[in-house]
């Protein structure tokens, strides 16, 4: 499954610009950039200009309105993957008026909580993309009705992560396995973020094309370890 890597806000442009050199070097080949107001077309501009041909996608995480439809025309010149959940987290109806103003592709993140908002995201035209959240769906049949609604109408798919631990994070390289999720995923290696996880395997990239390989183990391919539960659970109750 390809795979890429999210960067938060960075204190200053060669701050940011050497994150993301960390991460191109490890092998991504997509960089997701956390953009706000006053933090959008330079630092955007400045990573196009460094890595011309590198899939570059910005997630605004709702910090936007319509007052800046212009902003968003004027990113259309760098030929962004996607700008992910723009306007505020329950807006279809905004999305959809800014996506029939830009031509970069409008990505719903927290809109999508259940199919009925992703149909209607769909039938008002409001994305051409989906980030598919599991947790955030409400579950796996959740997720799958998502997919088949966005296949259907011909809404490509990724998928985004929440901080999982390899339980959550092998579930989600299944579901980015199927055939309408397009575009590369939040899923990245396990040291990304924890230094040792509760299950093994763990997950590394293969950085010769910026993917994870999905295990191909009895159930979702990882085994929870008991010992580490104990080690890092914070509270403990026995039932006789």
């Amino acid at each position: 499954v390809e795979v890429g890597v999210s960067i938060g806000i960075q204190p200053s442009l060669s701050a940011l610009l050497a994150r993301v050199k960390y991460f191109v070097d490890l092998g991504y080949g997509r960089i997701k950039m956390k953009i706000e107001p006053g933090w959008e077309l330079e630092p955007l501009n400045a990573v196009r200009d460094q890595y011309p041909s590198i899939k570059l996608m910005a997630d605004a995480n709702s910090a936007f309105n319509l007052s800046h439809v212009s902003l968003f025309q004027r990113m259309d010149a760098l030929e962004l993957l996607m700008i992910e959940q723009p306007l505020h987290y329950d807006d279809i109806v905004d999305h959809a008026k800014l996506q029939a103003q830009i031509n970069t592709p409008v990505c719903l993140d927290e809109s999508i909580h259940s199919p009925n908002h992703a149909r209607w995201a769909i039938e008002l035209e409001a994305c051409r993309i989906i980030n598919m959240k599991v947790a955030r769906v409400g579950g796996l049949s959740n997720a799958v009705e998502i997919h088949r609604l966005a296949e259907a109408a011909g809404i490509a798919m990724w998928c985004g992560g929440m901080l999982e631990t390899g339980v959550g994070r092998a579930v989600n390289l299944h579901l980015a396995a199927m055939p309408n999720f397009l575009l590369p995923g939040d899923i990245s290696a396990t040291s990304r973020y924890f230094a040792e996880d509760i299950a093994e395997p763990s997950f590394s990239l293969n950085p010769e094309d910026s993917t994870i390989t999905v295990p191909s183990g009895p159930g979702i391919g990882v085994e929870v370890q008991p010992d580490r539960v104990q080690q890092y659970r914070v509270r403990y109750e026995k039932f006789i």
